[in-house]
């Protein structure tokens, strides 16, 4: 099955790009099979359609205001993650939640979706995430292997340079 693990945010609004930062350390450290795509993302909203629509099962990883404490992480999955995208952090979701609608419309949504988030510090202009965020980068590294090996997709370690 078509795999997608998409990165969402904007590397200039520190927490905000926590989904980008995700998928840059996975996509770095592995080599998947052919089936599966690591994605930045970024900002790009609807433009990700043609992605979303060639895509069997999607994990996204992006900051969610969720209201727990900063650095909290939650997993989401279905029809539950148009409904987190409501209160949006910043214009990305929006257009997350308008990929994701459309897709649907067009009977082209995932036939499994899971959204792994965690709650920003800040979502301030500034490179960087927040020491808070930042410590949950590699539980969130882990998270998203896991969730892929639930669907038995098992990566390659790269070698170490």
């Amino acid at each position: 099955m078509r795999t997608l693990v998409l990165g969402i945010g904007n590397l200039v609004m520190s927490d905000d790009g926590i989904g980008v930062r995700v998928v840059q350390a996975i996509d770095e450290r592995y080599r998947f099979p052919a089936e599966v795509t690591i994605l930045d993302g970024g900002t790009l909203g609807l433009d990700l359609l043609p992605r979303i629509e060639e895509t069997e099962r999607l994990i996204i990883v992006d900051a969610v205001e969720t209201g727990a404490p900063a650095g909290t992480l939650v997993r989401m999955s279905g029809e539950e993650i148009p409904q987190a995208l409501e209160t949006k952090l910043s214009p990305h979701q929006m257009g997350l939640k308008d990929l994701l609608a459309v897709a649907s419309l067009l009977g082209q949504a995932p036939e499994e979706m899971v959204l792994w988030g965690v709650q920003p510090e800040s979502i301030d202009m500034a490179l960087g995430l927040t020491a808070t965020v930042e410590a949950q980068v590699e539980p969130l590294v882990a998270r998203v292997l896991a969730e892929l090996a639930l669907w038995g997709v098992q990566p390659e370690a790269r070698p170490v340079l």
